[in-house]
């Protein structure tokens, strides 16, 4: 089954519009890759501060190879700047 992927981002106060772009930016060469199923980004009805990820994975290998590409690689890299707080990863197994 495939390898579920739950990535919360909430943005500092008055970086909501950046940090949207930021991830919008990452859909399409992501959707692209080998392994990917699902890439999905959601904005939270009560607080547009926060934005999450659905995604799919065929495999944990194909997840890793993910999060080494230089798009992914880059959007790490301003975590700090324009996050509230670290993103909070969740991975699970599909088992139905």
């Amino acid at each position: 089954m495939a390898l579920t992927v739950i990535a919360k981002f909430v943005a500092k106060p008055g970086k909501e519009e950046i940090l949207k772009k930021e991830l919008l930016a990452r859909i399409e060469p992501t959707r692209a890759e080998d392994g990917c199923i699902v890439y999905d980004l959601h904005q939270d009805v009560d607080n547009p501060a926060v934005l999450v990820f659905l995604e799919s994975w065929k495999s944990r290998e194909d997840l890793e190879q993910h999060l080494q590409m230089p798009y992914l690689q880059s959007l790490l890299g301003m975590v700090d700047e324009i996050c509230a707080e670290p993103p909070e990863i969740r991975l699970a197994n599909q088992i139905g």
